[in-house]
């Protein structure tokens, strides 16, 4: 029973001689069975490569190479107890086979440019994957989670810098007004919580956090309010 199934073209395999001798059969017989087989249907012929061997009298004879679906089939017509036990035991084999070939085979360095240009291909592709996973993690993250402290920092000195601006400056007279200058406030957050659906700025995604602030950087009151800004203004000084 022993080398039942090796590795051939780095394929677990076995041989019509292999079986011929482990099932107790003729050579010939198990030549014909096969011949029959790749007969009947094309995609059979896939599982068996004819190839040839040294008889004892120094003599080519052709046999074939099976892999583990070839062999499966061909033994199907194998009856008795004893041929079951044999059946069992090659599946095994080709099991084992190509498990051990697969281990190998993940950590063998490629041999040619066509191996190496399908392993990098291989790897990218897992890379590229694995980069998808995580920028859809911390999508979900960014969307779920409101601002960071320096986040929301730079946000209010946005909103104050955009309510300073409206008014003219900091000295002018409708900043210096407190009440005009919380109706700016309020209604810059009014228009703010509008747009971004939130119940006070710090609640803001951090995945939005850019075209928040672009919006507070374009931001202006509505005409009522302007007019009032500018009737303050006009005004002497307040103090």
């Amino acid at each position: 029973m022993k080398d039942l199934v090796i590795m051939h073209d780095q394929q677990a395999v076995t041989t019509s001689l292999k079986v011929a001798e482990i099932f107790e059969k003729e050579h010939r017989v198990v030549m014909k069975s096969i011949r029959n087989l790749t007969a009947q249907n094309y995609a059979v012929k896939k599982m068996f490569v004819e190839d040839s061997y040294l008889n004892s009298r120094n003599q080519q004879q052709p046999m074939y190479y099976m892999n583990r679906d070839g062999f499966t089939l061909l033994a199907m017509g194998f009856t008795g107890s004893k041929a079951m036990e044999f059946k069992l035991k090659y599946i095994d084999a080709f099991n084992k086979m190509e498990k051990q070939i697969k281990e190998e085979t993940k950590f063998r360095l490629p041999t040619n440019l066509n191996e190496m240009s399908t392993m990098f291909y291989s790897v990218m592709k897992d890379q590229d994957k694995k980069i998808e996973e995580q920028s859809e993690k911390v999508n979900f993250l960014m969307n779920l989670s409101g601002l960071t402290s320096p986040r929301n920092k730079e946000l209010t000195k946005a909103r104050n810098k955009k309510v300073i601006q409206v008014c003219g400056g900091s000295e002018s007279n409708s900043y210096q007004d407190k009440s005009l200058r919380s109706k700016l406030y309020n209604e810059l957050f009014k228009s703010y919580r509008h747009r971004f659906d939130v119940n006070q700025y710090v609640d803001t995604p951090m995945k939005k956090f850019d075209e928040a602030k672009e919006y507070i950087n374009n931001w202006y009151p509505p005409f009522e309010l302007k007019d009032e800004i500018e009737k303050a203004n006009a005004q002497g000084n307040l103090f």
